[in-house]
């Protein structure tokens, strides 16, 4: 039993540790981040309230019933119950249970009640909104993590190829075929690369622990991204800008939340008029008393209930008539609130706008970066190898052979930054036309 359970721990905790190397995909940290975000979770919250409030104003077309019960005693000059006054003490005791209709509210709980609609609306947009910026801030923190990644193995390639030549020159030196001078510069060369190693590691851990504060991990450790397939980070066919728009006005949640504070404030004109309106409210009720009074004969409890029980129903009709003006104030700010939500829904949908210009053209000018960045690095990767060839031959000295290492790594790192720039900014115009975030 003892050996069965250490199998059983093993294998747990082997899973464990697979699960926790797992390398996350974006469509993984996206969702992860949608379920764990604190902002989102307030976001939820406010929805719910709204909800709370919508309930509550359609409520309002239900009755309101109370009860109410008193005991009074009252001592010295008092009435009595043959209607006059003598020095004595009283009781009373009273009982009532009472009701009250909204007839007709000159529309404002109809208005209340659609407001609170718009509201809710407003809100679970909001709440669209916030998921959409936490995932656009999720891409690019998963892309920076990726152009890290990349930077750091070219990083480590310029370790390889500076230690492999630092043990050559060694070698060479030995023989007296290098001198000390040209070790020396080839180990200097070999501490710089060591170095900037050193910091793409140090970027790269900065990367991740910016991403994992996204998806509210408790440490970074463990964590890595799954890189994606290099065929989809080659250049395509791009929308224009006006297509691009013309889908994601219609889509993003931005512009649907002020288009719903729009018809909110409509709504809201016809609730400040409807405040020039009269309103009619049916009420009625029922009630009994319980009296005594020292010195004189009084009724039982349950006969005095009996004979005392009373009913009431009335109509109460309110006209407004003059209300010093504030009806028509009311009326023109909410007038006034209209025209500044109808100039916010317009500015959003310039935002956007050229928020998808920005992006389109940043997209069509990282397309052609990488295109000429790629031809570079595939030119200066080729002429490293001839070099390294006629460094090998002892047809180039070592100085040559380090210019030619550096224009091909630094031509290697203009191509990995051109094709990750290209990724974000191409998912992002596909984000904008409602295309989920994945690679």
């Amino acid at each position: 039993m003892r050996r069965i359970l250490i199998t059983l721990f093993a294998v747990l905790a082997a899973q464990g540790a697979f699960a926790q190397q797992r390398a996350w995909t974006l469509a993984d940290c996206i969702r992860h981040a949608l379920e764990s975000n604190l902002s989102i979770q307030q976001s939820e919250l406010a929805v719910e309230q709204r909800d709370i409030e919508l309930n509550t104003a359609q409520n309002r077309r239900l009755p309101g019933v109370s009860a109410s019960s008193s005991q009074n005693f009252s001592f010295g000059r008092g009435l009595t119950a043959d209607n006059t006054y003598a020095n004595t003490n009283t009781t009373s005791t009273s009982f009532s249970v009472g009701g009250e209709i909204p007839v007709f509210q000159g529309f404002q709980i109809s208005n209340n009640i659609a407001l609170s609609k718009l509201d809710l609306q407003a809100a679970t947009a909001d709440l669209e909104k916030a998921k959409d910026d936490i995932s656009v801030a999720v891409a690019q923190a998963y892309v920076q993590i990726l152009y890290d990644q990349e930077i750091l193995d070219v990083a480590l390639n310029q370790v390889s190829i500076d230690s492999l030549q630092v043990v050559r020159l060694r070698e060479m030196e030995r023989n007296g075929k290098a001198s000390f001078a040209e070790v020396s510069a080839q180990e200097a060369s070999l501490a710089q690369s060591r170095l900037s190693a050193t910091q793409a590691r140090g970027n790269l851990q900065l990367a991740v622990l910016e991403l994992t504060q996204l998806l509210e991990l408790s440490s970074p450790e463990g964590f890595s991204v799954a890189r994606p397939d290099p065929e989809s980070l080659k250049p395509g066919l791009l929308l224009n800008p006006e297509q691009i728009y013309a889908d994601a006005v219609g889509t993003k949640a931005k512009v649907k939340a002020e288009e719903l504070r729009l018809d909110y404030a409509d709504m809201n004109i016809k609730q400040a008029k409807a405040a020039f309106l009269p309103t009619l409210s049916l009420s009625g009720g029922l009630g009994t008393n319980y009296y005594t009074s020292s010195g004189y004969p009084h009724a039982n409890f349950y006969n005095q209930l009996k004979n005392n029980f009373s009913q009431y129903i009335g109509l109460s009709l309110n006209v407004p008539i003059f209300s010093r003006f504030s009806t028509r104030n009311s009326v023109r700010a909410a007038e006034l609130n209209r025209r500044n939500q109808e100039l916010q829904l317009e500015s959003v949908k310039k935002s956007l706008y050229k928020e998808i210009q920005q992006a389109y053209y940043n997209a069509v000018n990282s397309s052609k970066k990488l295109e000429s960045s790629e031809a570079a690095a595939r030119s200066a990767e080729d002429a490293f190898t001839l070099m390294s060839a006629k460094y090998e031959g002892g047809k180039a000295n070592i100085t040559e052979f380090n210019e030619s290492k550096n224009r091909y790594l630094e031509a290697e790192s203009n191509f990995l930054q051109a094709r990750y720039e290209y990724l974000y900014q191409t998912k992002i115009l596909d984000f904008y036309r409602g295309v989920e975030l994945d690679f």
